[in-house]
């Protein structure tokens, strides 16, 4: 597996900011960091994702993974690699962005839902895929779909919480993607970012077992 991949299934958590005001995205990052959270994702339908990304590369680059979301065809990935974007996570599978990542050594990882999509996408050079929108199928669909297909690392985003998040890494999701469960927008427009670190430190706590 590639190293972030490696890395990631260690952490288990990606946080994704998105509809978020650029002037707010460093100090989310900081929280985020602040609460033991290291790999961020910034999806691109948020106004300022790409100077966003800039900004908290250069002042987060050494202690975070940064990377870009709903990055949905070939031309976002590339203005988001040349961004900075260390990986790639769209909601849709667009083997265009598989191949531009594989090309350029970063890692894809492609929306997929139905096993068909799963295989495709890893065959094509994902390094791992995302299969979303995994909290309107549960546990219970991942469990079933691992059970042919476990040789292919999944991560799990869409209606994950406290209460479910290790159920999904118990049935053998490498990670979780935590949006507005943990990203909290409405917290973050108030400026309440020590409520942001204490539920990143929520979900740290609770994927270790503390």
């Amino acid at each position: 597996m590639h190293s972030h991949v490696e890395q990631l299934q260690k952490e288990k958590l990606v946080a994704i900011i998105r509809g978020i005001a650029y002037e707010d995205g460093e100090k989310t990052a900081k929280a985020l960091l602040d609460g033991g959270i290291s790999f961020l994702e910034i999806t691109l339908n948020t106004e300022g994702a790409l100077k966003m990304i800039e900004k908290i590369k250069e002042k987060h680059g050494e202690e975070m993974v940064i990377g870009a979301g709903t990055v949905l065809n070939l031309q976002m990935a590339k203005d988001a690699v040349a961004a900075g974007s260390q990986y790639l996570v769209s909601p849709n599978l667009d083997e265009k962005v598989i191949d531009f990542g594989v090309s350029k050594g970063i890692d894809v990882w492609p929306g997929t839902l139905t096993p068909t999509e799963i295989v495709r996408a890893y065959e094509t050079g994902a390094t791992a895929v995302k299969v979303f929108p995994i909290g309107s199928f549960g546990v219970q669909y991942l469990k079933d779909i691992r059970g042919p297909l476990n040789h292919i690392p999944m991560m799990v985003t869409g209606g994950i919480n406290l209460d479910n998040v290790n159920d999904f890494l118990n049935q053998g999701a490498f990670s979780v993607g935590l949006g507005g469960n943990l990203v909290n927008n409405k917290l973050i427009a108030e400026g309440n970012f020590s409520e942001i670190t204490n539920k990143a430190k929520a979900y740290i706590c609770k994927v270790k077992g503390e």
